[in-house]
């Protein structure tokens, strides 16, 4: 029998290409749209999530995390996990793959593919709003693209800033969200505010902006004089629409309407600019696909590795 590989993290990043993977993400979108289906399971402040997804032609994936809040207090990650990958063929398990290492290139692989298609091609300057994990890998992932590109962080918290700003060559923290939002070509908003951050007075002809952080249906990074200003995208009608916030809220108090929203990554070819001064908008809500999607993309790196 053939032993089922396990791929850590270590493993798995030392074969990763944002590139590649963005190419691999658009090329999933051109099969049968994905079946997907969240689970929950509760004890106490605990949570089991699994994620499932089934694209026919790719197979099946099905993501488990675990949340522990108290392991804080442990010293010990408050979230684990693991993907099971299956065969599209015949349902045999494949691989299993670290939760860190999809979730890292899922989430920022989403949106550099939309800031692919949709920012400037000679974008140089890119503000990340938030300084958490997911604006380190955003970091690495829009300096794949934009090769020539300085960076400037924005964060609650100076302190937090700065230090993300040490941290990165070519990369300063500021306090002044307003000016650095005037400033910057490409916008990525990776944070878990309830209220807008960015304004859409703010805004500047040419801009791209990725939002990428609000998940929950109370959760909003930018307000609606942005979405009115700007051509809207999402990364998937289904995980979007009527779950998060930042679609959710202004659609029902009627800020936008939902022909406002163009297209989704299952209709990639729409996703483009119009013109050097038109400002454009993708809010990432992630999904069980993209995870399939991409776990995919890393069994064949490993495998291709030999």
């Amino acid at each position: 029998m053939t032993a089922i590989p396990f791929i850590s993290f270590a493993q798995g990043e030392a074969l990763m290409d944002w590139i590649g993977l963005t190419d691999a993400l658009a090329a999933g979108h051109t099969l049968p749209k994905a079946e997907i289906a969240d689970s929950f399971l509760y004890r106490g402040g605990d949570t089991l999530l699994n994620r499932a997804a089934w694209i026919d032609g790719m197979g099946m994936a099905v993501k488990t995390a675990t949340v522990f809040p108290e392991n804080v207090a442990r010293g010990t990650p408050n979230i684990n996990g693991g993907v099971n990958l299956y065969s599209d063929a015949d349902g045999t398990l494949e691989a299993m793959i670290d939760f860190h290492l999809v979730t890292k290139w899922k989430t920022a692989g989403d949106s550099l593919l939309a800031a692919r298609r949709l920012a400037r091609p000679d974008a140089r300057r890119i503000l990340l709003v938030g300084s958490g994990a997911v604006a380190h890998a955003l970091h690495s992932a829009y300096q794949a693209a934009f090769a020539d590109a300085s960076f400037t962080v924005w964060s609650r918290t100076t302190a937090s800033a700065t230090a993300f700003a040490s941290t990165h060559a070519n990369t300063t923290a500021t306090d002044d969200l307003q000016v650095a939002v005037e400033h910057a070509e490409i916008i990525a908003c990776a944070t878990i505010s309830t209220k807008p951050l960015v304004k859409g007075e703010w805004l500047q002809p040419g801009q791209h902006l990725d939002l990428i952080g609000a998940y929950r249906p109370d959760m909003r990074e930018v307000d609606d004089l942005a979405l009115q200003r700007a051509r809207l995208f999402v990364d998937n009608f289904d995980t979007t629409i009527g779950h998060i916030g930042e679609i959710k809220i202004p659609l029902e108090t009627g800020a936008i309407a939902r022909a406002d929203i163009i297209a989704d990554y299952y209709d990639l070819d729409a996703l483009y600019r119009q013109s050097e001064d038109e400002i454009t908008i993708c809010k990432n809500g992630g999904g069980a696909h993209l995870d399939l999607m991409t776990s995919r993309y890393i069994l064949e790196q490993w495998r291709d590795a030999g």
